[in-house]
C-alpha cells in the first residue's frame, strides 16, 4: 500500500525557523517532524511518495530512497496550489488505495491503522471546543461526511479535519475543487467530498484524540512537552 506525505510548503507561520529549513525537517526532540510521520506508517505501507517544494532537495538528501523497509519516491509541486493540487502531482504513480497525510503534524500509528481498516474513503477528525478559523467537518448520525466549511467559526464546537485521509485512485475522476469560493488553492477535503458525491463512494469520519497540530513555534514547544511527558 502507498502513502503520500505532503511536504511542499514553507510553513510561513513558523517565522525564522523555516528561513533555511523546510518545515518537515524542523527538529522535535531527537527526530524531525517528517521522521515522526514516517514512523507513524503501519507495516502495510511499503511505498511512500513525498510531495516536495520549498527546499525539497534538503528533504531528499536527508532521507534518500528508503526509510527502514519503505521505499521513498519524490514528486515536486512547482505551484503551491493547495492540498488537492499537491496530491494531483502524484496521480500517475498511485494505484489502488493509499494514505494521505501532512508532513508537519503528529499522527498516532494506531489511528493510521484504524483508518486503513475502514471501508471506502476516510478522514481522521478531532473534536475541538473552539474551531476558530479552521475547516469545520459536518457529518450525519452515521459519521458520513457531508461537508467541510472553511472560515472563522469563532468559539463554535465541532469536528476538525486532520488532513489524514485514506482514498483510492477513483478520486482522480473528479474535478479539483477550490478550498473556498474565490480561492486559488484546491482543497483536498472539498475535492474528496465532491468526488464522493459524484461517484457515490461513502466518505467516513474517524475520530481521534491523539493528533497534534503543529502550525506555529509555540505548537512545536507544546508538542515537545507532551512527548516528554509521555516518555517520562
Amino acid at each position: 500500500m502507498q502513502a503520500v506525505i505532503l511536504a511542499a510548503g514553507r510553513g510561513t507561520r513558523m517565522g525564522a525557523l523555516t528561513e533555511n529549513t523546510p518545515k518537515a525537517l524542523l527538529p522535535l526532540g531527537t527526530k524531525t517532524l517528517l521522521e515522526y510521520e514516517l514512523d507513524a506508517l503501519p507495516d502495510a505501507i511499503d511505498e511512500v511518495i513525498v510531495i516536495v517544494g520549498y527546499m525539497g532537495g534538503s528533504i531528499q538528501s536527508k532521507f534518500g530512497g528508503k526509510w527502514r523497509d519503505k521505499e521513498i519516491l519524490y514528486v515536486e509541486q512547482e505551484k503551491l496550489d493547495g492540498t488537492a493540487g499537491a496530491l494531483w502531482q502524484a496521480k500517475d504513480i498511485l494505484h489502488d488505495r493509499f494514505v494521505v497525510m501532512m508532513s508537519d503534524d503528529l499522527y498516532a500509528k494506531e489511528d493510521v491503522q484504524r483508518c486503513i481498516d475502514e471501508k471506502d474513503w476516510v478522514l481522521l477528525v478531532q473534536h475541538r471546543d473552539e474551531l476558530r478559523s479552521k475547516g469545520k467537518v459536518e457529518t450525519d448520525a452515521h459519521a458520513n461526511i457531508l461537508n467541510v466549511t472553511e472560515g472563522d467559526h469563532g468559539s463554535t464546537k465541532g469536528l476538525l479535519g486532520t488532513n489524514l485521509f485514506v482514498l483510492d485512485t477513483r478520486l482522480f475522476r473528479g474535478p479539483l475543487i477550490p478550498k473556498s469560493e474565490g480561492s486559488e488553492e484546491f482543497g483536498l477535503p472539498q475535492t474528496v467530498i465532491a468526488a464522493s458525491k459524484m461517484l457515490k463512494i461513502p466518505f467516513h469520519a474517524v475520530e481521534t484524540k491523539k493528533w497534534i497540530e503543529i502550525t506555529t513555534p509555540e505548537d512545536l514547544k507544546k508538542a515537545e512537552e507532551m512527548l516528554n511527558t509521555k516518555e517520562a
